[in-house]
């Protein structure tokens, strides 16, 4: 119910032409994003077009953004445990794994959400 609740309260965020979430393929996308931000900040930007980026270049076709704006939503911080931004928390497929900071290396994120190993 809670988690319901919260989907419904996220700011959603888009490019022109989109409305809604970020969405790009079918309903049942592999992989669930949620992007914490706060406010339209540079680090928030930069972290939206990074995630973007990246999910386009290596997910295309397989990913759901979701953005949330902790300054209108202060309460959605804590269902996912929420205590930097910004923060990507990736829902689905899980476990449940979360990146801190504006996603600048996509190698470290495409690392932590599992679509590239480690490099030993």
């Amino acid at each position: 119910m809670a988690e319901n609740k919260s989907k419904e309260n996220a700011e959603r965020v888009g490019t022109v032409g989109e409305t809604g979430a970020l969405r790009r393929g079918s309903k049942k996308a592999k992989y669930e994003l949620r992007l914490y931000v706060a406010g339209q900040t540079p680090k928030s930007l930069t972290a939206i077009a990074n995630l973007k980026k990246i999910c386009e270049e290596h997910l295309r076709g397989q990913y759901h953004i979701e953005v949330i704006d902790l300054l209108k939503n202060p309460q959605l911080a804590q269902g996912d445990q929420i205590l930097a931004i910004p923060t990507l928390v990736r829902k689905l497929p899980e476990p449940i794994k979360k990146i801190i900071g504006d996603l600048s290396s996509t190698e470290r994120v495409l690392v932590g959400l599992d679509v590239r190993p480690p490099i030993p």
